[in-house]
């Protein structure tokens, strides 16, 4: 049982990014969502898990969407696991 090195999906509305995590369980592969805002410092990006009064809209937009690709997925029967290249949404 084993969380993948990357995401199998991220999902990139501005500065709020949400990555899904495939997780190989028992029961068959089970996902988490992991949500980060992120913002530059000098010459260098970071992530935070803090989020302000204006990204609260896109942070409500993207954690759907995560839902909606998961959901979609486990519809489809589809298993992403290791050696699978990492998809990233259309909005980046």
């Amino acid at each position: 049982m084993a969380m993948s090195s990357k995401p199998v999906h991220e999902i990139r509305l501005g500065s709020v990014k949400a990555a899904i995590w495939a997780n190989d369980t028992d029961s068959g592969v089970r996902h988490n969502v992991t949500v980060a805002r992120l913002y530059r410092e000098d010459d260098q990006w970071k992530t935070t898990s803090s989020f302000g009064r204006d990204d609260l809209p896109l942070l409500v937009k993207a954690v759907d969407q995560a839902h909606t690709w998961i959901f979609t997925e486990s519809q489809n029967g589809r298993s992403r696991t290791k050696g699978r290249a990492n998809g990233r949404s259309e909005d980046q």
